[in-house]
């Protein structure tokens, strides 16, 4: 049962990172959105928010590819939860995931869509107010 155990805990503390790793994104993300809003406030030249728009983007696909890693870390858990102790090999390949689940899902997924197009549509409101 040792083994089963361990084995649990690795994978655990690989989902533990991917989530903070998300969330780091999205702190970083507000951060740099902000800090470019600030910046092309002194400037003349106010199509310089636009700028803002690249680290949403980047940061978005970034989250999900997270997001997309949990969920496959998931998967593996409950698989290595399933398996008898005798059959515990400490494997951390997640490939044969893959299939089932979708990137695409996590890019669209309540978490990740919910913050970056609310702040994209931010970004737009804020980008149409100062450009007139």
């Amino acid at each position: 049962m040792d083994n089963k155990i361990k084995h649990l805990e690795m994978i655990q503390t690989l989902i533990n990172r991917m989530s903070s790793n998300s969330f780091m994104l999205k702190g970083w993300t507000v951060t740099l959105v902000a800090g470019i809003f600030a910046l092309s406030a002194k400037d003349a030249d106010k199509m310089f928010f636009l700028v803002a728009y690249l680290p949403i983007l980047i940061f978005w696909f970034l989250d999900a590819y997270y997001l997309w890693q949990e969920r496959l870390y998931r998967c593996l858990f409950d698989e290595v939860r399933n398996k008898e102790n005798d059959s515990i090999d400490f494997g951390m390949n997640t490939s044969r995931f893959n299939k089932s689940m979708d990137y695409f899902k996590c890019l669209f997924s309540k978490t990740v869509f919910m913050f970056y197009v609310p702040l994209a549509f931010f970004s737009t409101v804020i980008v149409m107010i100062t450009a007139n």
